[in-house]
Order: structure tokens, then C-alpha cells, then sequence
């Protein structure tokens, strides 16, 4: 038996998620799937992956293993696909689940660079602030921003950006000027899709949770700034949504020494070792762009 023997059905069952949809995908049975990876973790003498009744996990020492082995897998793949002439020129469908002003003034100009170089990848970006499932719905990366919680997807920070708080000029003479990250509790807050937010001490650096609350809640970055120019209260958004309003006047920066920088936007994908070669460089791509910001 070749060392090679069930690594293929292994990586396919972490990918999907589903010894079926790993079969289907390799158009074999799905007892096969499961006698190699069966095998290949008694060779291995661990566990790759958690089996119940309904779903399959990758384990501890599976994840372990699946990033020791992504780079000869990758390499395999760039090797198959210079064999059959395919290398010069990078071809495909690219679909991208994104969400957020930033991918849309900032992420989206650069992939359409990335496609225009490269004239036989298609583009389908679809904006939208539902969380998806990557694998099952078609993706093949998500741009995300914040704190991710999902342990089964890979994560590339993109860019770090500042968290900033900022009220127009009249709420601010109408109602005065916090001093701490505590005084929100006494004002009109512009909530967007977490009514806690999170401040930093800047001495200990320690995190400062603030529940706050005001007349407003939206996720519209639009109906956001004309709640702060129009003095509905105050927000606490990444810098890039406020600036417009703070260069023409339309709102000042509060609570500055309190700021957040630890608020990432970052490239999310299911796993990179079976990922199509213009995927990849889809997402080289656009780390190397942003590679200053991080």
C-alpha cells in the first residue's frame, strides 16, 4: 500500500464536511471514501476524523496533519496541471461572498484588476451580510470583518482597520462630550449588529466592553452617516465609514485614546490544498495588495 493510498478521500471528506458529497465530488462509492481514510488513519495510527450518525469533523491531530501535508498536495496539483498545458493562463469561475463598504470601495476595484489581467476568469462577487456556508452554497472564499468564530474555515488577515466613534458637532453641544468608553450609557448610540462595544484601555490595553443603546439600529453604512450628520447620536465604526463626515465637518472623533485596532477583515476559505489554481491566486493576489495594512 502507497503512503499516498487515502490521502485524496481524506482531505476531500475535511473539505466537504460529508463522506457522500466527498464520493460524489471523486465519483466513486462512498464505501471506497471511507475504507481509505479507515485505512490510511490505521497506518497513521491517530484519528483524523470524528464520525457520528450525522457529522464527520476533522480532529485535532487531522487538522495537524492536513496543514503538513498542504503543500506537497498543492504542489501535486501545480506539477498535474503543467503536465496538461494548462499553466499558462489561469481560467475559471470565481465566486466571492462579500460584505461591507470596504469590499466594495476597496476589495472590488482590485479583483477587477486581478480579472482583467486574467481574461478567461469570470467574476460573480455577491454583497450580501447573511453568513454563509461556503462549501454547500458555491463559494470559493468569503470576505469577512471582525472576530471570526468558525474553527472550521481558514482565515487570512487582509487588513487591520480602526474602530472609531464619532457624533456630529450639534448632538455633541446638545449633549456633551464622553469622556470614558462608561459615559456612552448616558447617550444616544447608533448601534449597527452588536450592541456591545468593545473599547481598549490605554494604559493596560485590556479590553473594555460597553453595552450600550440609542433611537437607532441599522447595517446600512449610508443610513448610518446620515444618522451622524443629522445628530440621531453617535457611532462606532471603522475609521473609512466616518472620514467623509469628519473632512467636511459633519462629525468630530470622540474617545480617541480608547480606540479598538484589533478589528480585522479577513480572506475565508474552506481548506486551499484541492483549491483551483486561479482561486489561489485570486487570494495571493489580493494579500500581496494589502500586505502593508496588515
Amino acid at each position: 500500500m502507497s503512503d499516498w493510498d487515502g490521502i485524496e478521500e481524506f482531505t476531500m471528506v475535511a473539505q466537504t464536511g460529508s463522506f457522500t458529497t466527498a464520493a460524489q465530488r471523486m465519483k466513486v462509492s462512498t464505501s471506497h471514501v471511507s475504507r481509505r481514510v479507515q485505512a490510511l488513519e490505521e497506518r497513521l495510527g491517530v484519528k483524523l476524523l470524528a464520525r457520528t450518525t450525522r457529522t464527520v469533523r476533522v480532529t485535532e491531530q487531522g487538522r495537524e496533519y492536513l496543514s503538513q501535508i498542504e503543500h506537497v498536495l498543492s504542489a501535486l496539483q501545480e506539477a498535474n496541471q503543467t503536465l496538461r498545458g494548462d499553466i499558462a493562463e489561469l481560467s475559471g469561475p470565481l465566486r466571492i461572498s462579500a460584505a461591507g463598504p470596504f469590499a466594495e470601495r476597496e476589495v472590488a476595484p482590485v479583483l477587477l484588476d486581478f480579472v482583467e489581467q486574467h481574461p478567461r476568469i469570470t467574476l460573480d462577487m455577491d454583497f450580501n451580510n447573511r453568513n454563509v456556508d461556503l462549501v454547500a452554497d458555491g463559494y470559493d472564499f468569503a470576505l469577512r470583518y471582525g472576530v471570526l468564530t468558525s474553527s472550521s474555515l481558514i482565515a487570512r488577515k487582509l487588513v487591520n482597520h480602526r474602530l472609531a466613534c464619532a457624533a456630529s458637532p450639534a448632538y455633541l453641544k446638545r449633549h456633551g462630550t464622553p469622556k470614558t468608553p462608561q459615559d456612552l450609557r448616558q447617550h444616544s448610540c447608533l448601534v449597527t449588529s452588536n450592541d456591545t462595544w468593545l473599547f481598549q484601555d490605554p494604559d493596560t490595553k485590556a479590553t473594555l466592553p460597553v453595552k450600550v443603546s440609542g433611537r437607532l439600529r441599522t447595517n446600512d453604512i449610508p443610513m448610518l452617516q446620515e444618522a451622524v450628520r443629522r445628530g440621531f447620536g453617535i457611532a462606532y465604526s471603522p475609521i473609512g465609514n466616518l472620514q467623509g463626515l469628519i473632512d467636511a465637518g459633519e462629525a468630530e472623533l470622540i474617545l480617541h485614546p480608547y480606540e479598538d485596532h484589533s478589528r480585522s477583515h479577513w480572506i475565508v476559505y474552506a481548506d486551499r490544498h484541492l483549491m483551483p489554481r486561479h482561486v489561489r491566486a485570486a487570494i495571493d493576489h489580493l494579500l500581496t495588495v494589502f500586505a502593508t495594512q496588515r
